[in-house]
């Protein structure tokens, strides 16, 4: 597979400077050009990519960088998108990433071999003070069994929206997996309603009412998990 190729290359033998807490720098979000998986903005191949932000489960210092042997998060750019190897569980997202009203949210994702680790990977919307103490996103997430999960965090709470759900339309990571697990995520805000879609398959349809949606798109990665995020986008949604 060509990302398990570059994500080998990389990872074995990078030797690019790292960049501690690169992601965690606070450039004003009208100096950044919105995020894009084709990277038409020249961001150097296997380096951090600028302005992007990151916020962890449980407090300490984290090396976010682009060498795979120093970091506690490799997080790189790798046309087309980013890879992310992460020790620590946290979200990633770019101030520019924002969404309101009726809109999709999609993100495709390769899961590399997770060992016997059954965590959890996806999207978020809805994002605010992401950086204080009243952080607020709802997340749709996958894991490697087959399963997804619906979540909305308010600062230290997270209350289940759909608890974790097995659905056929979900690739897991099993003994016969060549590599990678590719799995694309889709949550559509639309008539009042949140439907939330796997691989072009709606899994689940909730109402909106109490559920934030507007705000910061972004990412959620639990701890230990090997990533490469092929695309992580806002679309409108079509007229009716």
């Amino acid at each position: 597979m060509r990302f398990l190729l570059l994500a080998s290359l990389l990872l074995a033998g990078c030797a690019a400077p790292e960049t501690p807490s690169a992601p965690a720098s606070d450039t004003p979000s009208a100096a950044i050009d919105r995020p894009n998986a084709q990277n038409p903005g020249g961001n150097a191949e296997g380096e951090v990519p600028p302005g992007w932000l990151a916020r962890f489960d449980h407090e300490g210092e984290y090396v976010i960088g682009s060498n795979a042997d120093s970091s506690d998060v490799f997080f790189v750019t790798m046309t087309p998108g980013w890879h992310i190897t992460a020790k620590p569980a946290g979200i990633y997202w770019h101030p520019a990433s924002t969404a309101e009203g009726e809109f999709s949210a999609v993100a495709q994702i390769h899961l590399f071999d997770p060992g016997e680790r059954n965590e959890a990977y996806g999207l978020f919307v809805g994002g605010s003070d992401l950086q204080g103490p009243n952080q607020a996103y709802l997340y749709f997430l996958v894991r490697r069994s087959g399963e997804f999960l619906v979540k909305r965090r308010a600062g230290g709470e997270t209350v289940n929206v759909i608890d974790w759900t097995a659905h056929p339309a979900i690739v897991p990571y099993t003994a016969e997996t060549q590599g990678t697990a590719e799995n694309t995520l889709k949550l559509t805000v639309s008539g009042g309603t949140i439907a939330f879609s796997i691989n072009g398959t709606e899994v689940a349809t909730v109402p909106a009412d109490g559920l934030v949606t507007d705000g910061i798109v972004g990412l959620r990665v639990n701890h230990g998990l090997n990533l490469h995020v092929e695309n992580l986008a806002v679309e409108p949604v079509p007229a009716m």
